[in-house]
């Protein structure tokens, strides 16, 4: 992915569709709070299932309508569980319940996300958290916001003094995928300094970005889980790349996100999973 320095300036164009991206994910995101019950306990994975489909569903006629006139020539990726590269084009990519499993269990880990994807690079983003009212929005070499507070990644230069955190990209990511999370994080404990794993990705990006948490990586990716949060660490200033150090692309496979400096020794550390498993 590239580097903010390395992106064209902004358009107003894309200036003024960042706004009314804000305003759509704003409208979800009050619609879905609305939904939101903090004594909620479903029980069984069909209520589960049943719960987060109808969310979902409120959420993105929101989305869809709003940002459908705000840009009708981008097309929809409408499968939020989707991997791989887009066909070329500009297309959008949203997760209208972010974290949609904490959600529906009454806890307060979730967000509602929107991004404009312009021949597989994020344009521009928001991210909206309905129950603190707080909006991170990037745009492609317009930086990288929360509120009207610029954010920066983290300058830390020593990954013993970093904390570090991965998650799964979906539930039922296979045995393969479940081992190298678990070696990972037995590894990123005794190299790092603090280790967090939870989902959702974007989250945990936010944090990144913000330089609350110093790398985020992951094994496996979604789209609609990382564009909107890439984008912001790269436009605060961090670093986001494959698990081979490659440019951040979305069939990567995977993706570490965080302070530019410490990238060299997660990477180091990764690798020694991936050869240990075989890859």
């Amino acid at each position: 992915m590239n580097h903010p320095e390395q992106v064209s300036i902004p358009t107003a164009d894309d200036q003024a569709l960042l706004l009314q991206t804000v305003a759509a994910v704003q409208a979800a995101g009050h619609a879905v709070k609305a939904l939101f019950d903090p004594a909620a306990r479903p029980q069984t994975m069909q209520e589960i299932a049943s719960t987060i489909a109808a969310n979902d569903s409120a959420s993105m006629a929101i989305l869809r309508q709003a940002l459908s006139q705000a840009h009708p020539g981008a097309r929809w990726d409408d499968d939020e569980e989707g991997r791989g590269p887009l066909p070329d084009g500009e297309w959008w990519v949203c997760d209208p319940v972010e974290g949609a499993i904490h959600h529906i269990h009454g806890s307060p880990h979730w967000c509602v996300t929107a991004t404009l994807v312009r021949d597989n690079a994020p344009v521009l983003g928001a991210i909206y958290l309905p129950l603190t009212g707080d909006i991170y929005s990037a745009l492609a070499g317009g930086g990288a916001w929360r509120n009207d507070t610029r954010l920066h990644a983290s300058s830390k230069t020593d990954l013993r003094a970093a904390m570090v955190g991965t998650g799964q990209a979906a539930p039922g990511e296979g045995a393969g995928t479940h081992r190298r999370i678990g070696q990972s994080v037995t590894a990123m404990l005794e190299a790092a300094l603090v280790v967090r794993v939870s989902v959702p990705s974007s989250m945990q990006l936010i944090a990144v970005a913000a330089g609350h948490q110093d790398l985020f990586w992951q094994f496996s990716q979604v789209r609609s889980g990382l564009f909107a949060g890439a984008l912001l660490v790269a436009e605060a200033g961090g670093r986001v790349s494959g698990l081979r150090g490659e440019a951040w692309h979305p069939d990567s496979g995977g993706i570490l996100a965080g302070a530019p400096a410490l990238g060299a020794a997660a990477l180091a550390v990764l690798a020694r999973i991936d050869a240990g498993a075989g890859q």
